[in-house]
């Protein structure tokens, strides 16, 4: 048994965000059904190269980017800017205990796919809507993009280098972080408003917003501002409240170096053969150490750089201070503790093949998580869904797909 045996989620969202959301439900056992228009798809089925190659070694039309995301769901092809396209959604959504969509605010009121109008058909229905700026205020009919939110969102103004450095200013993010916050907002707020209407029958809209989230996982720099009054800069690996904390100088290279408390920074002084570092009133607590953070840190990747990465890796880890290599994505995936983890799975494909994927980080004692499959072709379930959810008959659905309202695989 999986953790949402019985959840059927109607998926109307694309790009990332909505679908990173659903993804993790079908990850959980859910039944998640992607509603893509007919002959497109989810625009990120273009977003390539690289792209999923056949047995021959040929691009297919399946980019990576689609295959991120994707997993374990059902496609199919509706045209609901259609009349009978709208209405096979509509039918769908009265099966369906969720719906998710991305579009702009009020975009699917006019194909009568808007909460009220579904909400009258299944009041117990969790709708969530994931916009750029949410359902009201002044940006809400903006289109909303994981950079732009980021950076009106705050979040380059603390990414990247102080603008003096070597390669100053600011910095996106190098994956879609908002983004994937955002779908794993929506994902606890759609298991939190099923509950609700399990015990209650009624289901809810759930308003979320791209900017909302990167404003609240500004976290401690959001706190930094609230409570201390100063407004938090660039600081490149550096971290605002802890001394010594960034990425370090070695012999060879950098790595990373995470001095959490006191007794690590005791330690590591050991290490370096610096001990009296830490009886030095300018350094003995971390407040006094990000008060003197220039000049203390100019001593560390002084004595740093006399070493090896590996040298340093080895002598610091026997000495309990948190230090890691600085991993290229080749070498995250060779690393011996994430091939421990099996972080890396291989899912069956309609090609007959495998695609190699990165497993849900989550893992639960008494119900392991099962993947289904990869991503699915465009309207690949079409037929079995139709058939399944709204006892379509082969006539219909050829009529369906002769008149353009339907695709299929």
């Amino acid at each position: 048994m999986n953790l949402l045996d019985g959840v059927r989620v109607l998926d109307l969202s694309r790009i990332l965000a909505g679908p990173w959301a659903t993804q993790v439900l079908a990850d959980f056992g859910a039944d998640v059904i992607k509603v893509e228009r007919p002959g497109a798809g989810d625009d990120t089925r273009g977003w390539g190269p690289p792209f999923l190659k056949d047995a021959d070694g040929t691009d297919t039309a399946e980019s990576a980017y689609y295959l991120c995301a994707n997993r374990g769901k059902r496609s199919v092809a509706i045209d609901f800017t259609l009349p009978q396209g709208q209405a096979l959604i509509r039918a769908l959504a009265a099966h369906c205990q969720v719906l998710v969509e991305n579009y702009k605010v009020g975009g699917l009121a006019k194909y009568g796919l808007d909460y009220p109008s579904l909400r009258a058909l299944n009041p117990a229905l969790v709708y969530c809507s994931i916009t750029g700026y949410g359902q009201d205020g002044p940006y809400a009919r903006r289109a909303g993009y994981d950079a732009a939110i980021q950076a009106i969102g705050g979040l380059m103004s603390v990414t990247g280098e102080p603008d003096g450095a070597p390669g100053g200013g600011p910095q996106k993010v190098g994956v879609a972080a908002t983004d994937l916050m955002t779908g794993m907002y929506a994902a606890t707020a759609i298991l939190a408003a099923l509950r609700h209407a399990e015990r209650t029958g009624q289901g809810q809209q759930i308003d979320l917003a791209l900017l909302d989230t990167q404003v609240a996982w500004l976290a401690n720099q959001a706190s930094n501002w609230l409570v201390g009054g100063q407004v938090p800069g660039r600081q490149g690996t550096a971290h605002p409240n802890i001394v010594p904390y960034q990425v370090m100088p070695a012999a060879d290279g950098h790595f990373m170096l995470a001095v959490g408390n006191d007794a690590q920074f005791a330690r590591l002084c050991e290490v370096i053969d610096e001990p009296w570092l830490a009886a030095d009133a300018r350094y003995a607590t971390n407040n006094c150490r990000v008060a003197h953070r220039a000049e203390l840190v100019s001593l560390l990747q002084q004595r740093l750089r006399t070493r090896t990465v590996a040298e340093w890796l080895q002598r610091l880890e026997r000495a309990l201070v948190p230090a890691s290599p600085v991993n290229r994505i080749d070498q995250v995936f060779d690393d011996p503790q994430v091939r421990a983890r099996g972080l890396r799975i291989d899912l069956p494909h309609v090609s007959g093949d495998t695609v190699p994927a990165v497993r849900n980080p989550l893992r639960f004692s008494a119900t392991p998580l099962q993947y289904r499959h990869a991503a699915p072709l465009l309207g690949q379930h079409t037929a079995q869904v139709l058939e399944q959810v709204l006892s379509l008959d082969a006539d219909r659905l050829r009529e369906l797909q002769a008149a353009g309202v339907v695709g299929g695989a």
